[in-house]
């Protein structure tokens, strides 16, 4: 999802004139977990850049289910894409995490200096774990090498493309799917995972697309100048958060649903609360442009034109 909305907005850079050669492969023709094979593509294309989006993700039921394989992927396609990308003499590298890399109980709102300073949240730790190594790799290499790799953490993401998987995801995608279904099947109910008092911080993927470019334009010592050698990542978010049972009546509200919404408190919630300070990457003039209904009414509009079962 948001690679192919970082790819957009190169792309439209060099419609506007830019002088860019963009370098693209899909999973399928590239596979990141495969040193071999991450070698072989860096070697052969020598890219002057690269921008590191790739990932396993998912919702709290994925990483519940999946931990072993959240953890061992995301750490081999950091590992092999930050090492072979030095390797072959890429001395500019930009990689997204996630905000769960921070602290189960860390202080609201969260800044950078919170990394490493308490217990994760259980229900995606692995995850975590792999995403704080990304950021680990990047220092190290700038630190040992000399590179300019760079790191942005990222809130809860939604947006076109994003995964509409009912049992794998995250949880905008997943409530617009329930409400979309609802509503098509006649139901007037519609169950949610937990109390629904968690609060989080979304943003659209196209906001985080220009965000990344913003960060990767950075003059090298405005950027190190905004971090530190040992804390060089950057929250990117939006600035405020919502309940998810508020998310789950903004959605319904946006996709047509008039039924009731239920608890089922059998689930769990997660980390109770995640909100970023992004008061760093503000201060270098980056803002946020999409207002949060706005983003899920475009997000229901992409589901609606780009389901594979038009009766789904």
């Amino acid at each position: 999802m948001v690679g192919g909305a970082i790819l957009r907005q190169l792309q439209a850079r060099r419609a506007a004139g830019a002088d860019l050669e963009l370098i693209t492969r899909t999973s399928a023709e590239l596979d990141l977990t495969e040193q071999a094979a991450v070698r072989d593509f860096m070697r052969r294309q020598r890219p002057d850049v690269v921008i590191l989006a790739a990932a396993k993700v998912g919702g709290i039921h994925a990483n519940n289910i999946y931990p072993a394989e959240f953890i061992h992927r995301n750490l081999m396609i950091e590992c092999n894409v930050i090492h072979e990308a030095w390797a072959a003499g890429v001395t500019r590298l930009l990689q997204l995490g996630s905000s769960c890399i921070y602290p189960r109980e860390a202080a609201q709102p969260i800044r950078e200096d919170a990394l490493l300073t308490g217990p994760l949240e259980p229900t995606n730790e692995p995850y975590a774990i792999a995403k704080i190594a990304g950021i680990k790799l990047c220092e190290s290499y700038n630190r040992q090498y000399g590179t300019d790799y760079r790191s942005v953490m990222p809130s809860n993401l939604y947006g076109p493309g994003d995964n509409f998987d009912p049992e794998n995801s995250h949880v905008m995608p997943a409530l617009i799917r329930r409400f979309h279904e609802a509503g098509r099947d006649g139901r007037d109910e519609v169950v949610m995972w937990g109390t629904g008092t968690p609060r989080r911080e979304f943003l659209h993927v196209d906001d985080m697309a220009r965000a990344s470019l913003f960060v990767l334009d950075l003059d090298r010592q405005v950027y190190q100048s905004s971090t530190q050698p040992m804390l060089s990542h950057l929250n990117v978010g939006s600035g405020s958060d919502i309940a998810i049972g508020d998310l789950a009546r903004m959605v319904a509200r946006v996709v047509g649903f008039h039924g009731r919404i239920t608890n089922d408190l059998t689930r769990p919630d997660g980390t109770m609360r995640k909100l970023m300070s992004s008061d760093r990457l503000k201060a270098l003039g980056w803002t946020p442009q999409v207002d949060l209904e706005r983003g899920i009414a475009e997000t229901y509009r992409w589901f609606l034109d780009n389901r594979q079962d038009p009766g789904t």
